[in-house]
């Protein structure tokens, strides 16, 4: 397994699009669908890495990742932003909350397994 990666994704069928790249490409793969969910399974599934989208209810995806930076237990993990805000705006706010890559949706299979192994080498 090459690693433990946390999808959080409000859309049902984007989560399982994912969930299926990533598996292919050997991860295992953890689940949630909105802020709240995903910090929580951060802190109990400690992943080796999260995608975020930012349009997510409740909590955005921007102040899930400031919390989740603010929090001992989950500081040191990787956040990349997925999302289909493509303004500069969102994506300097991405950077500013800690997110580490960003990427617009949709994204190729191909880009995922790059930014992966960058940003967990030791796991490829």
């Amino acid at each position: 397994m090459a690693g433990r990666v946390l999808i959080v994704e409000d859309q049902l069928d984007h989560r399982m699009i994912l969930a299926v790249i990533l598996s292919h490409l050997h991860y295992q793969v953890i689940e949630a669908a909105d802020g709240m969910e995903g910090i929580d399974k951060a802190v109990t599934e400690a992943p080796d890495l999260i995608i975020m989208d930012l349009g997510l209810p409740g909590i955005d995806g921007l102040e899930t990742t400031v919390r989740l930076k603010q929090n001992p237990k989950t500081a040191h993990i990787p956040v990349i932003a997925h999302t289909i805000w493509k303004e500069e705006e969102y994506k300097q706010k991405a950077y500013q909350a800690g997110i580490v890559e960003y990427l617009t949706k949709p994204t190729l299979p191909s880009t995922f397994k790059r930014v992966l192994e960058k940003l967990l080498p030791e796991t490829s």
